[in-house]
């Protein structure tokens, strides 16, 4: 079983990234990670399609050692026995992946568990699982990922925010000029993979989306405040 940790099952919100060893290059995985954390990535999604268990399960052990005294969660893609071998904070699946209810026994109830929705039917069964969060996807059209349904739009990650309880990561076609749109249509997270993997200066990067999501996320607070108190 996952072990708990302080930040299982916290409320995921900011830049997450989702790692794409190819888009790396020469740099490498593993620095690529830890300068987008230096530049506020609050959340790892390791995501290695091709990659045998083994050395799956090693490059997750590292990732999670180099995040753990940072308090950065660690989500394994799609394979539970890499996040319960690595002792990760948790996984994220799709819908032909694990089932959320099976995949909530077998970690726990402190591991955190995403879910990608991709139609409005699978919004609408979401609402009823023990998930932490429902990755929108996409919400752009997006070349990292092409084995998806039509785009969100905006218009339709506003739809999703106001039917469903769960967290929201945006993902998909993210980048520095749209983090803050996606955030003031309704997501809680900008899930991001080309903009920081395959830039020059990923820390950089990272903190130049990070201020973007910063800034749509207080001027959503501030206007929720204005709503309650006019």
């Amino acid at each position: 079983m996952i072990q708990p940790t302080a930040h299982s099952r916290q409320k995921i919100a900011g830049l997450y990234l989702v790692t794409d060893r190819a888009l790396c290059g020469n740099r490498g995985l593993e620095e690529v990670v830890s300068l987008a954390v230096q530049g506020g990535a609050a959340c790892v999604q390791l995501r290695e399609k091709d990659l045998p268990t083994r050395p799956f399960v090693e490059e997750a052990k590292r990732l999670k050692a180099l995040l753990s005294p940072l308090r950065v969660p660690l989500i394994i893609n799609d394979r539970l026995d890499v996040a319960l071998a690595a002792e990760a904070d948790g996984v994220h699946i799709g819908q032909e992946d694990m089932p959320c209810d099976i995949a909530r026994r077998l970690l726990g109830p402190k591991a955190v568990i995403g879910l990608s929705v991709e139609t409005w039917e699978d919004v609408e069964a979401a609402e009823l699982m023990d998930v932490d969060y429902l990755g929108v996807s996409p919400v752009f059209a997006t070349p990292t990922k092409t084995d998806t349904k039509a785009p969100w739009g905006l218009e339709g990650l506003t739809r999703i925010r106001a039917y469903s309880s769960h967290p929201l990561v945006a993902i998909g076609g993210i980048s520095r000029d749209n983090a803050a749109d996606v955030i003031l249509a309704g997501a809680d997270c900008a899930a991001v993979v080309s903009a920081i993997c395959a830039v020059s200066d990923p820390r950089m990067a990272a903190a130049d989306i990070q201020a973007e999501i910063s800034w749509a996320l207080k001027k959503k607070q501030r206007n929720k405040q204005h709503l309650i108190h006019p």
